[in-house]
């Protein structure tokens, strides 16, 4: 019986390790985002200029520990590895969800999307599975004894979550879990369907009770109800609060908004253009390589001149920044604004590229994949 459940333990621990490291190698830019996160909340920016540096070696390291307790190599020093990392994380998301710091923590990416409460949870369940591991770390048994199989299978795992990694890094994510992936319609995917139901509130309200200093929380429904408004001794104290009781309808794109310097909003005109489009993205332009740039700024002349095809940059730098940006690389884009947030989800590179149809998104590219003006004139322009 104990071996049973020494065997089931070591499998759980192990693929969900490995499920968890893949899912964020495949996107270790958004994983840094997410570290990015936590780093301000714990007051340590200073590791943010690393975050996907970071990201990619905890990711590595996941993979890693859990494919060598699969193969059941070096028994004591994995569990010890996943006993610290475990104790580690389940802090972490308690603080998270305890403090309500962080509202997704990026366990499994954007593929599974984790509440604070439901990722400390899963946490306390693998600790107890890793302790139980701990204890038992005598009892493993290695798939082979030969070191040289046990080194060798090591540096295969190694290799291939960091060549994995930077892959997905330098390129995109192979599997696109965020809202605005190839085939998306933004627009449809912005609204709210009729008949949807809206986020459901209660109003709170401080009382108090003037002759016998009596204190109570009640919802407006309460108040209302047993017509304690209409008791001159209690009085409501300081700003109602407002609290969330039921969630309504959200739609996956909630955060879009693209204005131009003066903050005209030109969201609709842009997402809902009939013609291809161009848009690049470039969240942060003191950050965004500027040879890609200037490569894309050749694509937009062309693009332009031959087909009439509009190109924009969008950015969440200010406008100051931009303009000068703009006029440093003498780009020939139109530059709109919108919040970071939604930048970063829009396309995983610094720029990146989007090709725009009717709202719907064509493809997208990392600024090492844009394929040249023929090919797109070719695939795209030219029908």
């Amino acid at each position: 019986m104990n071996k049973i459940a020494l065997n089931f333990a070591r499998i759980f621990v192990g693929v969900l390790f490995i499920f968890s490291g893949l899912i964020k190698a495949n996107d270790p830019l958004g994983f840094g985002y997410k570290l990015q996160e936590y780093f301000e909340v714990f007051h340590m920016p200073f590791l943010s200029g690393i975050a996907t540096g970071i990201a990619i070696l905890l990711c590595v390291m996941e993979i890693v520990l859990g494919a060598l307790l699969l193969f059941g190599f070096w028994a004591k020093k994995v569990t010890s590895g996943l006993l610290a990392v475990i104790i580690f994380f389940t802090f972490l998301t308690f603080v998270s969800a305890f403090f309500k710091v962080v509202t997704s923590c990026g366990c499994f990416g954007d593929a599974i999307p984790l509440t604070p409460w439901q990722s400390f949870s899963k946490d306390l369940v693998l600790l107890v599975l890793i302790v139980y591991l701990f204890i038992n770390k005598d009892l493993i048994r290695p798939v082979t004894t030969s070191r040289s199989w046990q080194s060798a299978s090591l540096a295969i795992v190694l290799c291939a979550s960091l060549l994995f990694s930077q892959y997905t890094y330098s390129r995109l994510p192979v599997l696109d879990f965020l809202p605005y992936k190839v085939g998306a319609n933004i627009p449809e995917l912005m609204a709210t369907p009729p008949g949807a139901e809206p986020d459901e509130f209660l109003i709170m309200y401080n009382m108090s009770n003037k002759k016998t200093k009596e204190k109570k929380v009640m919802s407006d429904k309460d108040y209302l109800k047993t017509e304690i408004w209409k008791d001159e001794n209690w009085e409501i104290v300081g700003t109602p609060e407002k609290k969330l009781i039921k969630k309504g309808y959200e739609p996956k794109i909630k955060d879009l908004l693209i204005s131009d310097a003066s903050g005209t909003d030109y969201t609709k005109e842009l997402i809902e253009n009939p013609y291809y489009n161009l848009i690049y993205v470039a969240y942060n332009l003191k950050d965004t390589d500027e040879e890609a740039m200037a490569k894309l700024n050749a694509l937009a002349l062309n693009a332009a001149e031959q087909f009439n095809i509009r190109t924009v940059l969008l950015t969440s730098n200010s406008a100051q920044d931009a303009q000068a940006f703009s006029k440093k690389m003498k780009l020939f884009t139109e530059v709109f604004y919108a919040d970071a947030v939604p930048l970063k989800s829009m396309v995983r590179a610094n720029p990146g590229i989007i090709l725009l149809k009717n709202g719907v998104i064509v493809d997208k590219w990392h600024y090492n994949t844009v394929p040249s003006f023929e090919v797109l004139s070719e695939k795209y322009f030219s029908k």
